[in-house]
């Protein structure tokens, strides 16, 4: 595995975003365009939602690794430990991965001892329909902060019945190796970007999460267990025509506490075409993208490791 340097400190420039407030939507593209990530705070999402998700979650990873692997392997969907991906990436994680689809079988869970199926599909049911509000509002404000209409431009992709959006819980259990490499951590889960709309994370009080700024230096996130941290994924990064960045993140171990956290994938149909939106263009001429479908991304992407630049196969090449 990867050892790193452990950061010294952490970063407290992160934009942050009251939802309250009717002034947001300006400070949301700007965060967008000069980080792709922020934090917002007054989001109504009820903290119960949230309390009961990452009960049933912690219940759920205290089990026996024999049990928690009777939901596995991951198809995608289910509980996967350490191999991230088809591709050879590994890291110091378990997870379960579900669809946000309301006719998902939990009955994989029905195995684990203190678990029920029919309570997690609440809970998770829960939690991500008002994340998922929360998001489309965000994105609304998005459009509306980029005068583009309709304001449900980007919302409508997650509203869709059809989106194929993701739920993915992670849990980073203490690392007890990491003793014999003072001052030093281990990769719990590499670089990376989203390649979906945006996604919306949310973490218990513990460090870990890393993004790198445009200098090229990673930085470390203070962790805040009440707020949300959204990013921009590479489609939206596309849809704004590179106006927009989706932001390269990472997670570090940690040899003391564990780290659980809950992030909610908000992705369009799989037919969905995916182009720059010509309001943000200056002409066709201007795309910096070639037009792909949802389904084309995903079945590209999933070929690739995670550091890997995606979006790289679907840029234009300029002439010379």
């Amino acid at each position: 595995m990867v050892i790193l340097s452990k950061p010294s400190s952490f970063f407290n420039g992160v934009p942050l975003i009251d939802l309250s407030k009717h002034d947001s939507k300006n400070l949301i593209v700007k965060a967008c365009e000069e980080f792709g990530f922020f934090k917002v705070i007054n989001h109504n999402v009820p903290m119960e939602f949230i309390s009961k998700l990452e009960s049933e979650a912690i219940k759920f990873f205290s089990s026996s690794l024999s049990e928690k692997l009777k939901t596995g392997p991951a198809d995608p969907f289910g509980y996967g430990n350490k191999q991230i991906g088809p591709n050879g990436d590994i890291g110091w994680v378990e997870y379960i991965l579900l669809s946000t689809n309301t006719e998902f079988n939990y009955h994989k869970f029905a195995s684990i001892l203190g678990v029920n199926p029919e309570t997690i599909r609440a809970a998770v049911n829960d939690y991500v329909s008002a994340v998922k509000k929360m998001s489309c509002e965000i994105l609304e404000m998005l459009a509306e902060g980029l005068k583009i209409q309709p304001k449900n431009v980007f919302s409508k992709l997650l509203m869709d019945e059809k989106s194929d959006s993701v739920f993915r819980v992670n849990h980073y259990p203490p690392c007890p190796d990491i003793q014999d490499f003072s001052g030093k951590n281990l990769i719990g889960f590499g670089e990376h970007t989203d390649p979906q709309i945006i996604s919306v994370l949310r973490s218990n009080n513990t460090s870990g999460l890393q993004i790198l700024l445009k200098d090229g230096h990673w930085i470390s996130v203070p962790p805040d267990e009440n707020s949300f941290f959204v990013n921009v994924g590479d489609s939206l990064q596309v849809m704004t025509n590179g106006r927009f960045k989706s932001l390269k993140h990472r997670v570090l171990t940690n040899n003391v506490k564990s780290r659980l956290s809950m992030i909610y994938f908000g992705g369009p149909p799989m037919s969905e075409k995916i182009a720059p939106l010509p309001s943000l263009m200056e002409g066709e001429d201007s795309s910096l993208y070639k037009e792909f479908t949802w389904f084309e991304y995903k079945k590209s992407a999933y070929k690739t490791r995670l550091a890997d630049n995606r979006l790289i196969h679907f840029e234009k090449i300029a002439a010379s």
